[in-house]
């Protein structure tokens, strides 16, 4: 594991290549125009820019436990609401990602809770938020097996937070006028896979399939939905 000097290291290099005399930020400094918010997990192994290969201002980025999205509600937490809020009235961008992964451990907790602290269980009362997805899984997967329905809790949590985006009016406003696009992404850590929900036929389809690891090459991508 790096130590703080190692960051510092890392921070030079970031310096070296991107505030130079013509370099990325001479033209960032002025104000950043990203096109896409992403709302994505704190897990370390997910970092939206590494996955997408986006370059500093190209992405406004929204990361919490188990990406989750809360419903516009007079006691939303406002961390996340401010933040949705400022990238569409605000910054006017053209589209919204909700990107979940495989083995959350934020959905694993939703599904088997074990509190991390007597004294405040933040965590618990965040996912509460997934509660109804939970719900939904156990009683249709009930004769499925557990990693079964954590998988399917995992995707089910991205189709939440979607239709909770939708419960906050001027983003609502937006998408009916089509000036918004919501989409729901799905990293399968274990395959190296994105999935993209399909609304037209209800399910998640992959965009990128794993890599044949006897060859290292990319077995042909799905439809896009």
């Amino acid at each position: 594991m790096p130590d703080i000097s190692a960051f510092v290291s890392g921070f030079l290099k970031f310096q070296a290549e991107h505030f130079g005399e013509d370099g990325l930020f001479e033209t960032l400094r002025h104000g950043q125009n990203p096109s896409t918010l992403l709302i994505g997990c704190c897990d370390a192994r997910v970092d939206p820019a590494l996955l997408t290969g986006c370059k500093p201002g190209d992405i406004f980025i929204v990361r919490n436990v188990a990406n989750l999205v809360p419903p516009c509600t007079p006691d939303a937490p406002p961390g996340v609401s401010s933040a949705i809020e400022f990238a569409i009235c605000g910054l006017g961008v053209e589209r919204i990602i909700v990107l979940g992964h495989a083995r959350c451990g934020g959905i694993r907790y939703l599904m088997d809770p074990q509190p991390l602290t007597d004294e405040t269980d933040f965590l618990g009362r965040w996912m509460q938020i997934a509660e109804p997805a939970r719900t939904r899984v156990l009683h249709e997967l009930a004769h499925k097996s557990p990693e079964e329905r954590l998988r399917a809790l995992e995707l089910a949590s991205i189709l939440l937070s979607l239709d909770n985006l939708m419960s906050y009016p001027w983003l609502r406003r937006r998408v009916e006028a089509g000036g918004l696009t919501l989409h729901g992404w799905y990293f399968d850590i274990a395959e190296g896979a994105l999935l993209a929900y399909s609304a037209r036929r209800q399910q998640f389809l992959p965009v990128v399939c794993p890599l044949d690891r006897s060859t290292h090459r990319k077995y042909d991508a799905g439809p896009t939905p």
